[in-house]
């Protein structure tokens, strides 16, 4: 399923393909193996992903190593979500805590170029959008170079939180993450367990869908939502788009054709030059 998902999204062009940990249902050693061979077999920018979770740090160090063996110059650094069947998360007793532990990690024995999370409508675990903005800012002044924001399905959270991190002087790129809807069972155990809300309108539409027992009609509605809100993202200065695809491309590859048609990017240089 992942070669097949990859071997076809190669024709659209992508900036770069991260790789989860445990992407395909692989251990982390295997996670390292399919980022090598997007790189240098499929000729595809890599980033893995890194995440805290179950390592002692000497074994992070190794892995990092070995992802830097394989050439690849970016890895996304992340908490992790606890393990598969528990709730709370725990560090391991030899291994780090939060991101930011690993950023530093990383900046300090490596020259990766370091992504890190961010999330517009605020962490679960955040007091308020305030905390989680400061952290945003430390996980940047530790050295993550670019932000990927967690799935929204607002435009205007995505907007409003760029707005205020620019305000506290987060100055990256916050590339924003899109989920196209393809499933409404699925969609809802992803936002339950990362906090972001589906609009009420859409909700509605997706649960008639859903309870007519129109699975076609979901996906219908799933990429034509996301079409018009990445058109809007894009045409309103979002410096790029990262697509959730859960290693499958048609929702994502359809979405991709309606963009290069419209060209939404166009409008912002076009307002640029009508302001000059």
């Amino acid at each position: 399923m992942l070669e097949q998902t990859l071997a076809v999204l190669k024709d659209d062009s992508p900036d770069f393909v991260s790789v989860t940990y445990g992407a395909a249902g692989s251990t982390r050693e295997r996670t390292v193996e399919i980022t090598k061979w997007i790189k240098q077999d499929l000729g595809i920018e890599a980033m893995a992903h890194l995440s805290c979770v179950g390592e002692p740090t000497d074994r992070l160090i190794e892995i990092l190593g070995e992802i830097r063996e394989t050439s690849i110059d970016n890895v996304l650094a992340l908490r992790g979500d606890p393990p598969r069947g528990e709730t709370e998360w725990k560090p391991h007793p030899r291994g780090l805590r939060w991101s930011i532990e690993l950023i530093d990690l990383i900046r300090s024995q490596f020259e990766f170029c370091i992504g890190a999370a961010c999330f517009p409508e605020v962490h679960p675990e955040a007091e308020n959008l305030e905390q989680d903005l400061l952290y945003a800012k430390r996980k940047v002044d530790a050295g993550a170079s670019f932000l990927i924001t967690q799935l929204f399905f607002d435009n205007e959270d995505y907007f409003r939180f760029v707005e205020r991190a620019r305000a506290i002087d987060i100055d990256v790129p916050i590339i924003a993450g899109i989920m196209p809807i393809t499933n409404f069972e699925q969609i809802k155990r992803f936002t339950s367990m990362c906090g972001a809300t589906i609009p009420g309108e859409l909700h509605a539409q997706l649960e008639t869908h859903h309870s007519t027992d129109d699975p076609e009609a979901v996906l219908e509605l799933g990429v034509a939502y996301a079409t018009l809100q990445c058109a809007d993202l894009l045409a309103r200065g979002a410096p790029g788009i990262h697509f959730y695809t859960l290693n499958k491309s048609p929702a994502t590859r359809a979405i991709m054709a309606a963009l290069k048609a419209a060209r939404p990017w166009e409008r912002v240089v076009s307002e640029a030059k009508e302001l000059a």
